[in-house]
C-alpha cells in the first residue's frame, strides 16, 4: 500500500467519524406532576434527581442493636439482592460490549496448504498465484485484515445510550430491592418484638385471671357466689391462655421471615426475647423538601426506562439510511516459506460497500411508530410512579400524625380500664357486684392494653413505611 493511500485513509476515517450524526430525538427528562406542597408537611423545595445519594443506615433511628446487626446482613447475604447485583453487572457488561462495536474489527490469519491437481498444466494456489508444472505445490499465507462499519447515523450510539439507561435501571432496581428488603426486615422485627410484648402482657393478664378464678372458687365454696361465676372465670382464663399460645405461631413466622431476608435458613436463626425492649418511634419530619422523592429508586428506574425508550426511536430511525462498511487487508502469500515475507509476496486490498433498504413493506416506518409508542408508555409510567410516590408519602405522613395524636388517648383509656378492673374486682370481693361486672371490666382492660401496644407497633411500622416511601429516610435523621 502506498504512502499516499495510507494518508488518504487516515484522513477519511476521522472525517467520517466527526461527520457522523445521531438520528432520532435527543432525550429530555419528561415533566411530572408536582404538587406545590405536601398536605402533611409544610416545607417544599424544587426537586432535582438525587437517587444516587447515600441514604445511610436509616434504621439506627430506632436505637436497637439487634435490628442494626440484622440489617447489616441484608446487603451481603440476601439472595434476591445478590441476584439483582449480578443483573446490574450483566447490564454494565452489555454497555461495554456494545461500545466496542464503535471500533474496527482487526483479525490476523495464517494458513499453510499443500495440494496437487491432475494434469501437467499450470496450477493456481489459494492465494491466486499461478504455478507451472504438475507437481504438488505449497501455499503459505499471512494476512492482517480489518473491517469497520462507521456509525454515521448514530445507530450504535443510540443503542449504547439505551443500554446505558437500562444499566441504570438495573442499578436503581438493585437499590429498590435493597431498600425493600431492609424495610421488610425492620417491619418483621418490630412485629416480632410486639408479639413478645403481647406475650408478656398476656402472661401478666393470665396471672390476674388466675387470681380472679381463685376468688370465684373461694366465694363459691363459701356459698356466696354461684357456680356460673367459676365457669365464667375459667372461660376467661382459658381464652387468655389460648391467645398466648397463638402468639407463638405469629412470632415464629416473623422470625422465619427475618432469617430468609438475612440469607439464612429459618433453623439457623433464633432471636431471644428481650424483656427490656420498648418501642422507639423517631420524630416525624415537620418539613419535607421534594428532593427526598427523587431519591426513590423506583422513580429513578421509571425515568431511566423513558430515556432508554427514547434512544430506541433513534435506533429504529437509522434503518432509513444507508449502511457503509470499510474493509482492508495487508499480508503476504508465497509458495515458499523462506520467501513469504519478502516485498514481492506482499498482497493488500482496500474497499468499501454501501447497502440501503429500498423496500421492506414499510417495516421501518412501523418500527419507529412502535418505538415512539413505547416511549409514550414509559413516560406515562414514570409520571404514574411519581404520583404514586406522592400518595404513599402523604398516606404515611397522615398515619404518623393520626397515630401520634391517638397515643395519649389510648394510654389514658388503658389506665382507666385498669382502674375499672381493679375496682370491680374489689367490689366482687365485697359482694356488692356480680362476677359479670368483673368479666366485662377484665375484657375491657385487656382490649385497651392490647390496643395501646398495637398502636405503638403501628407507629413504628408507619415510620418504616415512611422511610421506604421517601427513598431511604429524611433530612436530619441519624446516620449510621
Amino acid at each position: 500500500m502506498s504512502l499516499r493511500t495510507r494518508l488518504w485513509l487516515t484522513t477519511l476515517i476521522p472525517a467520517l467519524a466527526l461527520g457522523a450524526c445521531a438520528v432520532g430525538p435527543n432525550y429530555k427528562r419528561p415533566s411530572a406532576e408536582t404538587p406545590p406542597a405536601f398536605k402533611e408537611a409544610a416545607g417544599w423545595t424544587p426537586a432535582r434527581p438525587a437517587d444516587g445519594v447515600d441514604r445511610g443506615d436509616w434504621w439506627v433511628m430506632f436505637e436497637d442493636p439487634m435490628l442494626d446487626a440484622l440489617e447489616r446482613k441484608v446487603s451481603v447475604s440476601n439472595q434476591t439482592l445478590i441476584a439483582d447485583e449480578a443483573a446490574y453487572r450483566e447490564a454494565r457488561a452489555l454497555v461495554s460490549q456494545q461500545r466496542a462495536t464503535l471500533f474496527p474489527t482487526v483479525d490476523l490469519t495464517g494458513s499453510a496448504t499443500r495440494s496437487k491437481h491432475g494434469g501437467s498444466g499450470a496450477q493456481t494456489t489459494a492465494s491466486g498465484q499461478v504455478v507451472s508444472g504438475g507437481g504438488a505445490i505449497n501455499d503459505f499465507q499471512v494476512a492482517l485484515g480489518a473491517s469497520w462499519a462507521p456509525d454515521i447515523w448514530g445507530q450504535i450510539r443510540r443503542t449504547i445510550e439505551a443500554s446505558k439507561a437500562q444499566a441504570q435501571v438495573s442499578d436503581a432496581t438493585l437499590a429498590n430491592a435493597r431498600l425493600t428488603a431492609q424495610s421488610e426486615l425492620a417491619a418483621d422485627y418490630v412485629q416480632l418484638r410486639i408479639a413478645d410484648a403481647q406475650k408478656a402482657l398476656l402472661r401478666r393478664t393470665t396471672e390476674g385471671y388466675a387470681t380472679s378464678l381463685r376468688i370465684a372458687r373461694n366465694q363459691y365454696a363459701a356459698g356466696t357466689a354461684a357456680r356460673s361465676d367459676v365457669a365464667q372465670a375459667e372461660t376467661t382464663l382459658a381464652n387468655a391462655q389460648a391467645a398466648l399460645i397463638d402468639l407463638e405461631n405469629q412470632r415464629a413466622a416473623d422470625e422465619h421471615a427475618i432469617a430468609v431476608l438475612t440469607g439464612q435458613a429459618p433453623a439457623d436463626l433464633t432471636i431471644a426475647a428481650d424483656p427490656n425492649w420498648a418501642p422507639k418511634v423517631p420524630l416525624t419530619p415537620v418539613e419535607l423538601p421534594s428532593t427526598v422523592l427523587q431519591r426513590r429508586p423506583d422513580v429513578a428506574a421509571a425515568e431511566r426506562n423513558a430515556a432508554a425508550a427514547s434512544a430506541q426511536i433513534g435506533v429504529a430511525t437509522a434503518a432509513y439510511f444507508p449502511a457503509l462498511t470499510l474493509t482492508g487487508s495487508d499480508g503476504f502469500a508465497n509458495t515458499m516459506i523462506q520467501s513469504l515475507f519478502k516485498s514481492t509476496s506482499n498482497q493488500w486490498s482496500i474497499g468499501a460497500s454501501v447497502s440501503q433498504i429500498v423496500f421492506n413493506g414499510f417495516a421501518t416506518h412501523f418500527k419507529i411508530q412502535q418505538a415512539r409508542a413505547a416511549y409514550d408508555q414509559a413516560v406515562a409510567q414514570y409520571r404514574q410512579t411519581s404520583l404514586t410516590a406522592f400518595q404513599q408519602v402523604e398516606d404515611d405522613l397522615a398515619a404518623a400524625h393520626v397515630l401520634q395524636d391517638e397515643l395519649p388517648l389510648r394510654a389514658q383509656a388503658s389506665r382507666s380500664a385498669d382502674l375499672a378492673e381493679q375496682i370491680s374486682l374489689n367490689q366482687y370481693r365485697a359482694g356488692t357486684v356480680a362476677f359479670t361486672s368483673v368479666v366485662v371490666s377484665q375484657a375491657s382492660a385487656l382490649s385497651a392494653r392490647e390496643t395501646l401496644l398495637t398502636l405503638q407497633g403501628q407507629r413504628m411500622t408507619t415510620a418504616i413505611s415512611l422511610v421506604e416511601a421517601l427513598g431511604g429516610g429524611w433530612p436530619g435523621q441519624p446516620k449510621g
